[in-house]
């Protein structure tokens, strides 16, 4: 019996138990589904807060520093041409790609022996004509003497037959004798006749001796220059590039031996815009000599040099926009014609703008603006250079204002925003000309506007009634609440 109830009271306790368990289970479940039934509190909603990183624009002056790409050309290029043809017996051991050369240093030399040979006959022809010239001048010289004898052989036949017909006039005479005088004296008068044909004879054989002369001289001078142009020089220090003989060689006239560059006189050709162009010309519509620099990549290495503009192209090529701008190179140590390099030219500098990075400006020219309640404003700003990671603006209007410096898609216009760094804002404070007074009118109907508006934040409304409470009221605020009224 006791079995039994013992076991009746377990089976009773278990009963008992797992009915609390149900229970339990339901009251469980039953505040599960409530919970999750129930419709969640709203919570006030938060404004977001961007940080942004600010740069403040700083009016100031600027040098703009445009940027083109050039090729090194020489001032000072040289054809050596063979100006004779002929087989190259000397050749200069600097004649070499290459090769480094000075003014008048001897560079090649074509075989000479028909020069040379040229030369001697025409030395020979000179001196023969020497030599008859110097005859022709004995001949004049004694032609000269037997005129003069002859003139007077004749005064002294006239004066005889002037003697023979004053003795005939007295009688004394005879006309034979007359006759005979008259004779002698028309003889001697033939005789200074022929002399002077001869004394002209001798004048021209002179002549000719001279001219015989000039014409051996000029031979003589045109076999040297034939000589000497058997041997090619060079006409200035410089380097030799393009060698295309070699010794023992032949070569015919006119034909391109070598190029002879001069190093040290290096110029930079490059091709700007119009509108490039156009910033570089003074007031005189001239080009002005501005500063630039020239570099050349080298494997991490820049060779970097300065230099100045020169010129400018005489015409646009066909097919072709801009203009092809020749600068000087102060120094050329290191370039070569044929190099490709950067130019950087330094343009006319500018006032009363500011330096800001490419990302803060768009493309239609506006940027970001933090302003006195920390939020961001939309400003246009005018653009006047963009040169890498940097850009130039005009700073009127704008003095003082933080700008975001690197914008993105999370950013825009009316966002709340906190400037990130060493950065902050900065909101100007009204002047005391800016401070204007309110009729009781103005004020009470300001005062009414900010009441009556539920979506200004408590704190702001405090603030401007506290201002709008004062006897003289910001101008700005006054301006911006009138414009938000609408009047």
């Amino acid at each position: 019996m006791n079995f039994l109830r013992r076991s009746l009271v377990g089976l009773f306790l278990l009963s008992v138990t797992l009915g609390l368990l149900a229970l339990a289970g339901a009251s469980f479940w039953g505040a599960v589904e409530e919970r999750m039934n129930r419709e969640a509190g709203e919570r006030p909603a938060r404004e977001r807060v961007a940080g942004v990183n600010v740069v403040a624009i700083e009016p100031g002056r600027a040098v703009p520093v445009m940027t083109a790409f050039g090729e090194v050309r020489s001032e000072r290029t040289l054809d050596i041409r063979a100006t004779v043809g002929g087989r190259i017996v000397e050749l200069s051991e600097a004649f070499t790609e290459g090769g480094a050369v000075e003014a008048g240093e001897i560079l090649a030399r074509i075989d000479p022996t028909t020069a040379e040979a040229a030369l001697e006959n025409a030395r020979t022809d000179l001196a023969e004509a020497e030599a008859e010239l110097a005859d022709a001048e004995r001949a004049l010289v004694l032609a000269r003497d037997d005129q003069a004898a002859a003139e007077r052989q004749a005064e002294l036949r006239v004066q005889a037959l002037a003697r023979q017909e004053s003795l005939r006039d007295r009688g004394v005479g005879s006309a034979a004798a007359v006759e005979e005088a008259q004779l002698a004296a028309a003889s001697a008068e033939q005789s200074v006749l022929s002399k002077r044909q001869a004394m002209a004879s001798a004048q021209s054989r002179l002549d000719v001796g001279r001219n015989g002369v000039s014409r051996a001289r000029i031979a003589l001078s045109n076999a040297e220059r034939d000589l000497a142009d058997h041997e090619i020089r060079a006409s200035f220090s410089g380097t030799l590039a393009d060698v295309a003989v070699v010794e023992g060689g032949l070569v015919t006239p006119n034909e391109l031996m070598a190029s002879l560059i001069d190093p040290d006189a290096l110029e930079v050709s490059f091709r700007l815009s119009t509108a490039q162009y156009a910033r570089l010309l003074g007031d005189d519509g001239r080009l002005i000599p501005a500063g630039m620099k020239v570099r050349l990549d080298v494997s991490g290495l820049d060779l970097v040099s300065e230099g100045q503009l020169d010129r400018v192209s005489g015409a646009v090529g066909e097919g072709q926009t801009g203009r092809v701008i020749y600068a000087d190179l102060t120094t050329s140590a290191g370039f070569r014609p044929g190099d490709f390099v950067t130019v950087s030219i330094e343009e006319p500098a500018l006032e009363g703008v500011a330096v800001v990075p490419a990302t803060a400006v768009d493309a239609a020219g506006t940027m970001l603006v933090l302003n006195a309640e920390e939020r961001l404003e939309l400003a246009q700003v005018e653009v006047l250079r963009r040169q890498g990671d940097e850009v130039i603006i005009r700073a009127e209007g704008h003095e003082g204002a933080l700008i975001v410096s690197e914008r993105s898609p999370l950013v825009g216009p009316g966002i709340r925003a906190r400037a990130l760094g060493n950065a902050a804002p900065r909101p100007a404070e009204p002047a005391p000309e800016e401070l204007v007074e309110l009729s009781p009118e103005r004020r009470a109907r300001l005062i009414a506007f900010i009441e009556g508006n539920n979506r200004m934040p408590a704190d702001a409304k405090e603030r401007m009634l506290a201002q709008l409470a004062q006897d003289r009221v910001p101008a700005e605020t006054v301006e911006r609440l009138e414009s938000r009224m609408g009047g």
